[in-house]
């Protein structure tokens, strides 16, 4: 890891570890700005199936495609997308359902987003179990 020799032989060690942090760092910004950048479309995002999500989360499913009753008064409002982690679309495209979770004082931080002109009918279903970090699309 370290020279114990020269000057020289320190500065070469140092300049490549240098130029590895360099490296590192630029790798990692590049895959940071990717992740935020809008996908192109809703396959870009890893998939998960519906049979594999929790109970919850396909009880809250069925809610959507049934038009309710939601359990929760901000289910159904609009989702800005902000974190730009899903296809970019226009604002009202997507609307955000609570995922219930057993044991939480709130409402938790697992949520479904749905997108498309008729919230019954959406055009794709996402899945964050971590308050918008991350999605994946429900498969149909």
């Amino acid at each position: 890891m370290f020279s114990t020799g020269s000057a020289e032989g320190l500065q070469q060690t140092s300049g490549k570890w240098g130029l590895a942090v360099f490296l590192a760092a630029g790798l990692f910004a590049a895959s940071g700005s990717q992740a935020r950048k809008d996908p192109e479309s809703a396959a870009s995002l890893p998939t998960v199936t519906l049979a594999t999500l929790p109970e919850q989360a396909q009880q809250t499913h069925r809610l959507v495609l049934s038009g309710g009753p939601f359990p929760y008064r901000k289910d159904g409002v609009v989702f800005g997308n902000r974190e730009r982690l899903l296809p970019g679309k226009t604002r009202g495209y997507y609307r955000e359902y609570t995922v219930p979770t057993p044991g939480s004082a709130d409402r938790g931080a697992r949520r479904i987003v749905c997108g498309g002109p008729q919230p019954t009918e959406p055009d794709a279903c996402f899945y964050t179990a971590d308050h918008y970090a991350s999605f994946r699309l429900i498969a149909r």
